[in-house]
């Protein structure tokens, strides 16, 4: 099997889960939207092309192992929000704001980031996909929009480096060896990245030359970029310890 492989080393990503009230958590490691908002970015597609987006989710299978998930730290903002009476009939964050001013209220809202995180991304194709894998190792080379790892505050911290790989299945190809990211030896770049060798996998499909530990349901299938809707969908995991 043919994947696009890459890497993502992150000072700070903010990989977005459900939020509820102030709080916005972020998950471990990069979820399908992310990788698809990704993906999107490098080919120029803007958010509001729902036929190119759908197409995008339609074509693409989503691999991740996460080599290290970073610390987590967080950050406060204030939010203006109506009051309950102003707020009854809205129905976007537009129509939350078209208030008089004395209604607006704030509150407190806690922002999740992972800090330096490391993770290795695998893709693979549907056949039906208008796109071929060297489209979008092209694309990941020289993106179309300035790529971020889930907020626009969070821009890369090494280059994705994606090459097309050939493997028996997902463990192999996300096993791919990437050059080092520093001049240090590899042992010292480990420590200083809190690579202990305990690694997830996680991925959609078919695993080939790995056996899922753990079924989990992820609401991070997109729907409609421009109305920010999602579905869940199904997600395979499998933790191991991986000596290097």
């Amino acid at each position: 099997m043919d994947f696009l492989v890459f890497r993502i080393y992150a000072p700070m990503a903010s990989w977005g889960e459900a939020a509820v009230g102030g709080t916005r958590p972020s998950a471990t490691y990069p979820g399908r939207s992310a990788i698809l908002g990704l993906l999107a970015g490098a080919l120029g597609i803007s958010r509001h092309d729902q036929s190119r987006q759908t197409s995008l989710r339609q074509a693409v299978e989503v691999a991740v192992k996460q080599h290290s998930p970073g610390v987590l730290i967080r950050d406060y903002h204030t939010i203006q929000v109506p009051g309950r009476t102003a707020a009854k009939h809205v129905r976007s964050r537009r129509d939350e704001l078209a208030v008089r001013k004395d209604r607006l209220n704030t509150i407190l809202s806690a922002r999740e980031y992972r800090c330096d995180g490391y993770w290795t991304v695998a893709i693979r194709l549907a056949d039906s996909s208008p796109w071929a894998l060297a489209d979008l190792e092209a694309a990941l080379r020289r993106p179309g929009f300035i790529p971020f790892l889930g907020r626009k505050s969070c821009p890369l911290g090494a280059p994705l480096d994606p090459r097309i790989v050939t493997a028996g299945g997902i463990r192999e190809a996300l096993s791919f060896d990437f050059p080092r990211l520093t001049s240090l030896t590899k042992e010292d770049e480990r420590r200083r990245m809190r690579l202990k060798g305990d690694v997830l996998y996680a991925w959609e499909g078919e695993g080939g030359d790995i056996d899922a530990h753990e079924l989990h349901h992820r609401h991070d299938q997109p729907l409609h970029r421009g109305r920010w809707q999602f579905t869940s969908r199904r997600e395979n995991r499998h933790r191991t310890r991986e000596e290097n």
